[in-house]
């Protein structure tokens, strides 16, 4: 697999399944196979989480932040692996020491850098945090396991 940084989301959507309104990267923006990525994803007011969550005051729901977290724990492991074969999905299969240190609002840029920590017959574990510019949001340990689904 030939990777060209960064990788914009009509690209990250070739690597992991999901998509609107659950597609929560709009680009990697570094990589080191089997080390590191970096991604990033624009808040916008427009986005549907914001119709409930609050409307007088939107936040980016926690578990949301932990799921684009998880989903580019994923994008490393399978740029790591050079690919995903359609009957394969990583999916998120825990977390630990999860902490929420910012609230994340519309207009706010979270950048998301993951580290492998250790990596076991398909499942992962990472290091996963979220800034908005120099100031944490959100840090977890997060683990995925690559599993095949029938398509």
């Amino acid at each position: 697999m030939n990777i060209t940084l960064p990788i914009e989301a009509k690209d990250i959507q070739k690597l992991i399944p999901h998509r609107y309104p659950f597609m929560l990267l709009d680009r990697i923006t570094a990589f080191e196979s089997g080390k590191s990525l970096t991604a990033l994803k624009n808040i916008s007011m427009n986005e549907p989480q914001f119709q409930g969550h609050f409307p007088d005051f939107p936040v980016m729901p926690g578990v949301l932040i932990i799921e684009a977290m998880a989903q580019a724990c994923g994008a490393l492991a399978i740029l790591t692996e050079g690919g995903r074969q359609p009957d394969e999905i990583f999916f998120f299969a825990g977390i630990d020491n999860a902490r929420f240190k910012r609230q994340v609002i519309p207009g706010d840029q979270l950048i998301f850098q993951i580290e492998l920590l250790q990596s076991k017959r398909g499942i992962g574990k990472f290091q996963a945090r979220a800034f908005v510019g120099e100031d944490l949001a959100v840090e977890a340990e997060i683990m995925c396991a690559k599993r095949k689904v029938q398509v």
